[in-house]
């Protein structure tokens, strides 16, 4: 096993062991797999690194999971942390980028929920924390909050963040719930794309991780006292693309022995992602890239009837690692450009995710969806060469719109001016000076990836089915970086300020009752505004730094009607 290292976890996407004080207390609970025993401690009861599924290595790396029938010795220990799966660990530490970390705070923010833990391939594993309260109630029926991590497809663990205060303030309100996480593969390991992989059924297995451990919610949470009928599934980033891909699977169909998995679902910065095939250009360029890398090419491939793929099942762990990693990352030049991600197959996921909103294959369950006001900015401080708009237009067609003709791009551009008031980055410090062509770039890939698809889905979404949507702009005024992707986490998972207090209220409530008006404790400083459906006047709940107020969801509406017209050469 690797000790994570990954300087991804400056932007808190890295794992991290429970900030919660466990004692050697334990508590059990029996499976139909065997015993599960774990910790006890700060009124909750702490169970991780549960494996429901068969270790993916050997002649299952590269394959869909297999269901974990009983524990090897009888019983599983999950009073530690749990593992994480392989990590991807690229980084472009620019000047522009080291500066940032120089701003009051951001350090301390980017680098929430990073810590030291296990990586293994062995890594089919889940996180349940339930309410010390409903020890041995396995009649308690109480709700559940299932989150899938996010960190680009790359990176991440259920244990990058502590969900205890969550479930403490849960208990407080009356309204006690369970959260459960899944870990899911990531890199080459879950979401390799290319030709072989289709062919071969191989396609999307981190989404399969994650539906498998749903299932797994479904046959087995009400032995820790939860509601495998009150399920609300929940992501953020890539977390949150995964969760529409959840809602879209097989075309909706998200039933498993004749009863839905999940009832509610929140997103937070991410939802439906425009993308090319599994064996379209931009994933076959990555699948031979680590095939090269991992010695499977054909002219170094010392079996002659084995194909490329039976090759990387074949190779050590240390060299597919390191194929995996052969790869732009997601905190480098290429950004957002992933270079792993879910990608249509034509069974799993049937379409390109905007496709399957638009045309309503998906399962419509109410639903939380929002964003952060400057989504791209931590992603747009590796690009310092973009000082004009020709080189950004370049910077575009080449590395995220391959299919979109130079003058499908120049158009896109032209609808940004040259210096957007969105993202801002407004504080007044010495280091608040970029290159060029920030902001723009900062404002597209935001929009493209982030605010946009989540007002596509929206307007796709059934009226008969609440949805609310919120924008968050508290820290509006961090030099450079505004109110930057993952500044949400801190404040859901603990409480911070009022403002995080009151997040958490409404996700409490949504989880206990799929509506997020209903919180216990009354705002008696009138800090929350009500949150209409967003249905009723296209409006979102913006969340300020010492206010809420609502807001007409049409930022940017020519750029969103143009790319809207163009999704289809704007796939990634």
């Amino acid at each position: 096993m690797r000790v994570l290292t990954s300087a991804a976890t400056l932007v808190g996407f890295a794992v991290a062991a429970p900030s919660s004080t466990f004692n050697a207390t334990t508590t059990s609970v029996l499976l139909p797999a065997g015993t599960v025993i774990g910790s006890v401690g700060d009124g909750v009861d702490y169970f991780g690194g549960i494996p429901f599924a068969q270790s993916p290595t050997g002649s299952l790396r590269l394959k869909p999971p297999v269901r974990l029938e009983s524990f090897d010795s009888g019983s599983v220990h999950a009073t530690g942390v749990g593992p994480a799966c392989p990590q991807m660990t690229g980084l472009d530490t620019t000047p522009l980028f080291l500066s940032v970390l120089a701003v009051p705070n951001v350090l301390e923010t980017l680098s929430f929920g990073s810590a030291t833990g296990d990586e293994t391939e062995d890594c089919l594993t889940m996180t349940v924390i339930r309410p010390q309260s409903v020890h041995n109630a396995t009649d308690a029926k109480l709700p559940v909050l299932f989150w899938i991590y996010g960190g680009g497809f790359e990176t991440g663990s259920p244990q990058m963040y502590d969900a205890s205060a969550m479930i403490r303030e849960s208990v407080a309100q009356g309204k006690p719930m369970i959260f459960v996480a899944v870990n899911y593969r990531l890199g080459a390991f879950g979401f390799l794309g290319g030709s072989e992989v289709l062919a071969d059924g191989a396609a999307n297995l981190g989404l399969l991780d994650q539906r498998m451990g749903l299932e797994w919610v479904a046959d087995n949470i009400a032995a820790f006292g939860g509601n495998p009928d009150a399920v609300t599934i929940w992501g953020q980033s890539a977390g949150a693309m995964c969760v529409f891909d959840q809602l879209a699977l097989f075309d909706g169909n998200n039933t498993y022995k004749g009863r839905p998995l999940f009832r509610g679902a929140i997103m937070n910065s991410g939802s439906i992602t425009p993308t090319e095939p599994v064996d379209g250009v931009k994933a076959q360029q990555v699948f031979d890239t680590v095939v090269e890398a991992a010695g499977c090419a054909p002219a170094a491939n010392s079996t002659a009837n084995s194909t490329k793929l039976e090759c990387l099942r074949g190779v050590d762990y240390e060299t597919f690692y390191k194929a995996s990693n052969s790869v732009p990352a997601y905190l480098s030049y290429d950004s957002l450009a992933f270079s792993y991600a879910p990608r249509q197959d034509g069974r799993i996921l049937t379409d390109s995710p905007e496709v399957l909103a638009q045309e309503g294959k998906y399962a419509a369950v109410p639903m939380i969806i929002g964003n952060q006001e400057n989504e791209a900015t931590i992603f747009s401080l590796f690009q310092e060469n973009i000082t004009t708009e020709a080189a950004l237009v370049s910077y575009l067609n080449d590395v995220f719109f391959h299919n979109a003709t130079r003058e499908e791009v120049e158009g896109l551009v032209a609808t940004y001016p040259s210096n957007p008031d969105s993202p801002a980055g407004i504080g007044a410090a010495p280091i608040n000076v970029t290159y060029p062509e920030f902001k723009r770039l900062a404002a597209i890939l935001g929009d493209w990836e982030f605010v946009f698809p989540s007002r596509l889905l929206l307007e796709s979404y059934p009226a008969n089915v609440s949805a609310w949507s919120y924008l968050a702009t508290y820290e509006s005024g961090t030099p450079i970086l505004g109110t930057y992707h993952s500044t949400d986490m801190p404040r859901l998972y603990y409480e911070t300020d009022e403002v995080s207090r009151s997040i958490q209220d409404t996700y409490i409530s949504f989880v206990d009752c799929l509506d997020p008006n209903y919180y216990a404790k009354g705002n008696s400083s009138g800090y929350l505004t009500r949150w209409p459906r967003w249905q009723e006047k296209k409006q979102l709940l913006e969340f300020g730094a010492n206010y809420t107020r609502l807001i007409t969801d049409d930022a940017r509406a020519a750029s969103y009607e143009y790319i809207l017209a163009r999704l289809e050469s704007l796939r990634l």
